[in-house]
């Protein structure tokens, strides 16, 4: 497997929602990430995959809820997020996809 795809296995998608278009004005970007995924494998990832310079790493484990699916209980996977927070005078445009 090439490295390339070994950093699309770390970085899985951006996130797309209204708290993370706020943080792109502070300069930061969220992804879904792999749940073994360190803080330093992250880094490189977007780093290497975007050409940027990366200032900051936090990350949050979102619980699955417990829904309905077709009238029986289900639940929704565990998710990693990671908001990655970009040196001053680097961007991604997340909206053009990868």
């Amino acid at each position: 497997m090439s490295a390339k795809a070994e950093q699309y296995d770390v970085v899985r998608r951006p996130v797309i929602t209204e708290k993370a278009t706020m943080a792109s004005e502070a300069n930061a970007v969220v992804f879904e990430v792999a749940k073994a995924a360190t803080k330093p494998e992250i880094k490189a990832a977007v780093e290497a995959l975007f050409n940027v310079k990366v200032k900051a790493v936090n990350t949050t484990i979102t619980k699955g809820k417990v829904k309905r699916f077709r009238g029986r209980p289900g639940r929704r996977n565990d998710v990693k997020k990671a908001y990655v927070t970009l040196e001053d005078g680097n961007a991604i445009d997340v909206t053009t996809g990868l």
